[in-house]
């Protein structure tokens, strides 16, 4: 039964990315077949590891919904080092409500719900304080993408949020290490993806 919950959840998944990537070209301009086959197929694998991570639960659905708006934001990010608000903001009311949908058919899901909003606070913090310290390096949408992180992260534990977070910001620092060491000081990248990878990382850990 979970491989059949896998490759439906991965092929809707596919689909998904399919359909919905073209909304990122006000961003990025024209598309284009390879990216947006890589998007389709990189939110397929995304749907259906989190399929396998959560099987049947309700739960899947706000989990669903997260892998789809991060495999878009990545692209989008990686494309032209932006991660845009119609895609962070409503998360902050989606995510939420998604996850209180699913609470009352969870084993403590209510305290997780607490525990969520909790980490989406402490992260948004997080990414806060560094944006004010070093706006040159953690960008204002950065710290919204840090508190969608941080909501998901929250719901699955102290321990999930602790590794999401420092899984990010070390992939994130090793990356900055690379183009230090290829002579490429104060080169600019998007960290979207390496926050998103970390988070990504911890959710499909097993518990």
């Amino acid at each position: 039964m979970i491989v059949a919950l896998c490759l439906g959840v991965g092929l809707a998944g596919l689909l998904a990315g399919w359909f919905l990537a073209p909304a990122a070209e006000r961003y990025t301009g024209e598309l284009g077949a390879r990216r947006r086959t890589a998007t389709a197929v990189t939110a397929g694998l995304v749907s259906a590891a989190l399929a396998l991570r959560f099987g049947a639960h309700p739960v899947l659905v706000a989990y669903l919904y997260f892998g789809i708006v991060c495999t878009l934001l990545t692209f989008i990010d990686l494309a032209v080092q932006r991660l845009p608000d119609p895609y962070t903001l409503p998360a902050y009311l989606a995510g939420p409500l998604l996850l209180a949908a699913a609470a009352p058919f969870t084993e403590q899901g209510f305290p997780r719900l607490v525990y969520g909003l909790i980490g989406l606070a402490a992260l948004w913090l997080v990414y806060g304080v560094q944006h004010f310290l070093l706006p040159d390096a953690i960008g204002r949408g950065d710290v919204k993408l840090a508190g969608v992180l941080g909501l998901y992260l929250g719901w699955l534990g102290l321990d999930a949020w602790i590794w999401g977070m420092v899984g990010g910001m070390l992939a994130g620092g090793l990356w900055g290490v690379v183009l230090l060491l290829r002579g490429k000081r104060g080169t600019h990248f998007p960290y979207g993806p390496f926050m998103i990878g970390g988070a990504l990382a911890a959710v499909l850990l097993p518990p």
